[in-house]
C-alpha cells in the first residue's frame, strides 16, 4: 500500500500501544493538536488523555517524567518536538536516562524512547534546523536510530521499545510528506545492521536519515556519467554497524560519507576514522564528506540550500573520489 512517512509512524505507535497498555505518548502538543507535525493526529480521540498525554513546555521536566515512567516498568514514548529542544533535556538524557544502568550496577534500565524531528531544508532559520544526532550518538547509554524509509517509520519503534535502555528515534521534518509503498502486513524491523539502498561498485555513498534521498538523486546523477555509486544508509548511528561500512568500501575502495551536521566534530568524521583505521589498506581514495557548511542555518530559502548537502556536491565529492585513482 501507499503511505506516507508521517502515516507510517502515526500506524508504529497505534500498533505499540494497541500491543502494549504499558506503552504512552507524552510531549507537548501530542494530544488535542495532533503533534507539531501531525504524527499523533486522531490518537487522543482513539487511546484517551491517560495514554495520549499533553505536558506542560519543559522539556526537563516531561523528559524526566518519561525516565521515571520507564523505570516504574512503563514503556513511555516521548516525544520532542525539534532537536533543538532536546538541549533543555540534555542533563536528563545524558545525566539520567544514559548513565542509570551503569551507575545502580546493572539494577535499574530505562525502557525509554524519545523521538523528536530534525534537520533543516523547511526555512525554520537557525534555531529550529539543527542536525544534532551527531552529538547524542557520542554518549554510551543511548541508542540512537534514523529512519529514512516508510519501512523504517513504521518498524522501528515497535524493536526500539522492546530494548531495555533508552533509545532515541530522529525523523528528518522534509521526510513526514514523503511517500511509498509500505507492504499490508509490515511490522517490526532490526535496528542493528545497516542496509544497502542501492548497489554499485566504484564509490560507497555512506549516509543516514534525511540525506538519504538526495544521495540517491546523487547516484542516479552519477550512473548517468558511468560511475555506479553503492549507498548505504546507516540507520543506527549508535551503535555504528562497523561490518557493513567495512564490507561496502571493501567492495568499491572508494567511500564518500554524507552527513547533514556540521563538519568538525561530526557523525561523518567518526565514520570516516574508522574506515581509516580498518580498512586503510582497502581504500584507492581519501575519504570525502559532504556535510552542512558551517555556519547558522539562514532563514531565506535559496541561503538555507546553499548550506546543506546537495546533489551537486555528492556527485562532485564521488568524482574526486574515483577521479583519483591512481
Amino acid at each position: 500500500m501507499k503511505t506516507t512517512y508521517r502515516e507510517a509512524m502515526r500506524a508504529a505507535i497505534r500498533d505499540a500501544m494497541r500491543r502494549d497498555e504499558r506503552v504512552f505518548l507524552m510531549g507537548e502538543d501530542v494530544g488535542r493538536y495532533g503533534g507539531g507535525f501531525a504524527v499523533s493526529l486522531g490518537l487522543l480521540e482513539e487511546f484517551g488523555p491517560s495514554r495520549i498525554r499533553d505536558t506542560p513546555l519543559s522539556e526537563a521536566g516531561f523528559v524526566g517524567a518519561g525516565i521515571g515512567a520507564a523505570l516504574g516498568g512503563m514503556r513511555p514514548i516521548v516525544e520532542v518536538m525539534t532537536v533543538n529542544f532536546s538541549l533543555l533535556a540534555l542533563d536528563q538524557i545524558m545525566n539520567n536516562a544514559a548513565t542509570l544502568l551503569h551507575m545502580s550496577g546493572g539494577q535499574f534500565n530505562v525502557p525509554l524512547v524519545i523521538r523528536m524531528t530534525t534537520g533543516g531544508g523547511r526555512q525554520l532559520a537557525a534555531q529550529h534546523s539543527h542536525s544534532l544526532e551527531g552529538w547524542l550518538a557520542h554518549i554510551p547509554g543511548l541508542r540512537i536510530l534514523a529512519p529514512a524509509t516508510v519501512e523504517d517509520a513504521r518498524g522501528m519503534l515497535w524493536t526500539a521499545l522492546e530494548d531495555p535502555d533508552p533509545v532515541l528515534i530522529f525523523e528528518h521534518g522534509s521526510l513526514y510528506n514523503v511517500a511509498g509503498e509500505l507492504a499490508d502486513d509490515a511490522g517490526a524491523v532490526d535496528i542493528d545492521t545497516a542496509a544497502v539502498r542501492r548497489p554499485g561498485a566504484d564509490v560507497s555513498l555512506i549516509t543516514y536519515g534525511g540525506t538519504l534521498p538526495t544521495t540517491l538523486d546523487a547516484a542516479d546523477a552519477l550512473a548517468g556519467e558511468g560511475i555506479e555509486a553503492e549507498v548505504l544508509d546507516l540507520r543506527t548511528l549508535r551503535p555504528l554497524d562497523d561490518a557493513a561500512i567495512l564490507a561496502t568500501v571493501a567492495k568499491t575502495h572508494r567511500a564518500v560519507v554524507v552527513d547533514e551536521g556540521w563538519r568538525s566534530g561530526s557523525l561523518s568524521a567518526e565514520v570516516s576514522a574508522r574506515i581509516t583505521e580498518s580498512a586503510f589498506y582497502d581504500l584507492d581514495a581519501p575519504v570525502g564528506r559532504v556535510c552542512s557548511v558551517e555556519v547558522p542555518v539562514p532563514y531565506a530559502k535559496h541561503l538555507e540550500l546553499a548550506t546543506l548537502p546537495s546533489v551537486e556536491r555528492i556527485v562532485a565529492a564521488a568524482r574526486e573520489a574515483v577521479g583519483s585513482h591512481g
